[in-house]
């Protein structure tokens, strides 16, 4: 705690909550991140009550919602929070006066780049610092947006509807947004400092007071033939932000009673390293990941909650009747913990970056979408080179699972206790697979991934590559289109937000 205690002194930050920092012993980043939640749960329940689109203009919503995440961004980084407006601000103008057939394409070269930029400077100016200065969690949300809306803008205004997928055609912007209205969707106080990413259209119909009233026109047939709404009947999501909230508590006891017992860093302890038995080493790597994990469960769901409390991410009505707001949750913590594959992990983590990387890339790249997809997500996350060695490992590993699932999968399924005694195997290797993977993601360095990996001997990827090769030549594609609609099924999580499936990241909390 010392370092991160002198840290605190030097933030650009407010210093406001300092005391609190020191009282309870935490890094006053995470202190002033907490109070602007906090803060933006409550403004979101006043915004939706009393800033309702029946008592306040458009205009009106967009403002105060601009005007709250500014101000969030001022208290936690500062004059840092500068590079974020610059950025927004440029890419508007790339919007507005570029030739509109390039503008996904500059927007792209431009918020991709200046984001490297600032990627860069934490590494080589911080040398590795994760300080209250490092204002990189949100420059990534915008990032996301800054893209997302500038393909879908040129979606609808350069494409004929032929040649979109039926998704597109859904999302497409047909008209260059007013400058609040860009502001508004990139800087509002609900998601500019942990996200999720969503679509603008999506956002704009919230504002506009459309957004449930849309959907639930589009499950009519299920609410009694119903064709329109009276007030009286639109859902409360009060339920769902108690229910999220509930898991926010939970998660914050997780942590305070376990993480905090479980650093990270202790895998790499040269003591522990050299003396403790290989098994003790794998036992202790396995739980400390798994104990990292509730941070982010708490920063995504908490996120969840406040756009829930404001009446955004209403996905409608689900098959049992009940409204359902997961129109841009980020994660399935049950899907995530129970994974049996390494594809189910990843179509549960961090949910929106994927359709993201799909929407941007996957869905439009000629060729080589696969790779070009890869990149596009290393360089988003940073230029740590931990990431590195992680999105590297997870290559031969996920070769690994599919050749195996395709080997010996179909001999368990002849019972429901073989089954279920194959899914406790299955279930074991992911989380040990996922355990080793991302290890080098939260130690972010070369020197301590190298010492855990020796300390590891290598054996994940010295089995994976292995059985990668093995049953290479047993399932070999028959041709590459089938090989290609695989990956595009079984690789990619689907592109509508709207589906929350139960079918990366980094040591800071933050939208990655």
């Amino acid at each position: 705690m010392g370092d991160r205690a002198d840290a605190a002194f030097k933030t650009t930050g407010s210093k406001w909550l300092l005391p609190v920092s020191q009282f309870f012993g935490f890094p006053l980043d995470q202190v002033n991140f907490l109070a602007c939640q906090v803060f933006a749960l409550g403004a979101a329940f006043w915004f939706r009550l009393y800033l309702s689109p029946s008592h306040a203009s458009p205009l009106v919503r967009h403002a105060v919602a601009t005007l709250f995440g500014i101000s969030f961004l001022i208290f936690c980084f500062g004059w840092y929070s500068a590079h974020i407006l610059i950025l927004v601000l440029a890419s508007y103008f790339i919007i507005m006066k570029t030739d509109i057939r390039n503008i996904h394409r500059y927007s792209m070269v431009m918020a991709m780049g200046y984001l490297t930029v600032c990627q860069v400077s934490r590494v080589f100016i911080f040398n590795y610092g994760i300080l209250s200065t490092d204002f990189s969690g949100p420059l990534m949300i915008v990032t996301q947006k800054i893209t997302t809306l500038a393909f879908q803008l040129h979606d609808g205004v350069c494409k004929k509807p032929k040649e979109l997928t039926p998704d597109q055609r859904r999302l497409a912007v047909h008209e260059r947004p007013s400058l609040i209205e860009y502001l508004s969707y990139n800087l509002n106080f609900l998601s500019v400092l942990v996200g999720p990413c969503s679509n603008y259209k999506d956002f704009i119909d919230f504002v506009e007071g459309k957004h449930i009233l849309r959907r639930l026109r589009q499950h009519s047939g299920t609410c009694n033939g119903q064709s329109s709404y009276d007030k009286a009947a639109l859902p409360s999501p009060l339920s769902a932000v108690c229910r999220k909230l509930l898991v926010c508590c939970c998660c914050m006891l997780f942590f305070l009673t376990v993480t905090r017992s479980l650093p990270i860093t202790y895998n790499v302890d040269s003591h522990f390293v050299s003396h403790a038995p290989f098994l003790t080493r794998l036992t202790y790597a396995f739980f400390s990941i798994q104990a990292a994990r509730p941070k982010f469960y708490f920063a995504w769901t908490l996120a969840d909650a406040i756009n829930n409390a404001a009446g955004y991410g209403f996905m409608g009505i689900d098959e049992n009747g009940k409204a359902s707001w997961d129109l841009i949750c980020n994660l399935n913590i049950w899907g995530i913990e129970t994974a049996t594959s390494f594809k189910t992990f990843i179509d549960n983590w961090n949910i929106q970056t994927g359709v993201w990387l799909k929407t941007v890339c996957y869905d439009r790249a000629p060729r080589y979408r696969v790779a070009l997809t890869f990149v596009l997500s290393a360089l988003w996350h940073g230029v740590y080179p931990g990431y590195y060695f992680t999105f590297i490992t997870a290559i031969p590993i996920t070769m690994a699972a599919r050749a195996v699932r395709k080997s010996f999968r179909h001999h368990f399924l002849f019972s429901r206790e073989v089954k279920l005694f194959y899914d406790i195997i299955t279930w074991a290797a992911t989380q040990l697979a996922i355990c080793y993977t991302v290890m080098p993601f939260l130690l972010l360095a070369v020197e301590p991934t190298l010492v855990y990996y020796s300390s590891m001997y290598f054996h994940v990827h010295i089995i994976s590559i292995l059985s990668a090769i093995t049953l290479h030549q047993k399932h070999k594609p028959k041709d590459l289109s089938a090989t290609a609609k695989h990956f595009s099924s079984s690789s990619s999580p689907s592109v509508d937000s709207s589906q929350c499936q139960a079918a990366h990241s980094n040591n800071n909390i933050k939208g990655d």
